[in-house]
């Protein structure tokens, strides 16, 4: 697997639709992937209440203008932004580096980019935030492995 500086490529941009999560397989580690008008955020995709690996299934929202995931199990609400549980105070879900460089999503295992969320549009590769991806199950190809958001 190809990484810069511990960036690891995980998918094209838009492979991943608005507000719907995928899980990607990075370094042997689960992560589930956002994308939100907000921007990318990238955290592990296990729940750290159950212990089940199902946070991409999560159901991506806000509150207070905050984005959020709830969990698929038992419907705990996560920030997106830091991982804090906003439903339990003192739990949270570790969150990752994600960036969109060139048109494609990388990920940085527990390396958070300014305050752990990049920004929505690429910053070259010619993606506009507008532009609806396909996020079908598939090995994404440029490095990490991609999976589907269930259903």
């Amino acid at each position: 697997m190809s990484t810069t500086h511990g960036w690891t490529p995980v998918c094209a941009y838009d492979r991943l639709e608005l507000d719907r999560g995928v899980a990607a397989l990075v370094d042997g580690a689960q992560v589930a992937l956002f994308r939100t008008p907000d921007g990318l955020f990238a955290l592990d995709n296990r729940d750290p209440l159950s212990g089940a690996y199902v946070l991409s299934r999560g159901i991506v929202g806000s509150r207070d203008g905050v984005p959020t995931l709830a969990s698929p199990l038992h419907k705990q609400v996560y920030d997106l932004r830091t991982g804090e549980c906003l439903d339990r105070p003192g739990a949270a879900v570790p969150r990752h580096g994600v960036r969109c460089r060139d048109g494609l999503v990388e990920v940085r295992l527990h390396g958070p980019t300014a305050g752990g969320v990049a920004p929505h549009a690429p910053t070259a590769g010619g993606v506009s935030p507008g532009r609806a991806g396909t996020a079908e199950p598939a090995v994404a190809g440029v490095g990490g492995r991609l999976g589907g958001h269930g259903g």
